[in-house]
């Protein structure tokens, strides 16, 4: 059985819900990655901002990213799993939010993120192939 810790991307850095959106631009540039997880100060999730949620909920609104920050951006709880979960409910939980990162979660912490590429490495090409059509069309 494979498990989200299997499949997920460990050692996963945050950006501080304090932080703006200037910063944590620079920082997906120089990770080279598209989305970030958001936490407190209290060491939690908050959510998880994305390139495309700096653009069109901060640039395209006419905010400024210098100003705005990242916690301005989080949204609700952040759907997660358990690091024990299987590679079912990792598809499964993805698929039934429509999401492509999944954070991983162990003792109430963030411990790493699960992507599409994640999936793509770890998991029979018939899965994937099910994950992305599902994910991507159109409800």
């Amino acid at each position: 059985m494979t498990t989200a810790r299997e499949i997920m991307h460990p050692g996963v850095e945050c950006v501080g819900e304090h932080q703006t959106l200037v910063f944590a631009a620079r920082m997906m540039r120089d990770m080279n990655v598209g989305a970030l997880p958001i936490c407190g100060d209290d060491d939690r999730l908050h959510g998880i901002l994305t390139d495309r949620d700096i653009v069109t909920k901060c640039v395209a609104e006419g905010c400024d990213p210098a100003k705005t920050t990242a916690g301005e951006l989080a949204q609700g709880k952040p759907v997660t799993i358990t690091a024990d979960a299987d590679a079912s409910q990792v598809l499964q939980a993805m698929e039934a939010n429509r999401i492509r990162r999944l954070p991983v979660i162990e003792n109430r912490r963030l411990i790493g993120l699960i992507s599409e590429a994640d999936l793509a490495r770890h998991l029979p090409d018939e899965e994937v192939g099910h994950f992305v059509e599902s994910v991507c069309t159109a409800p």
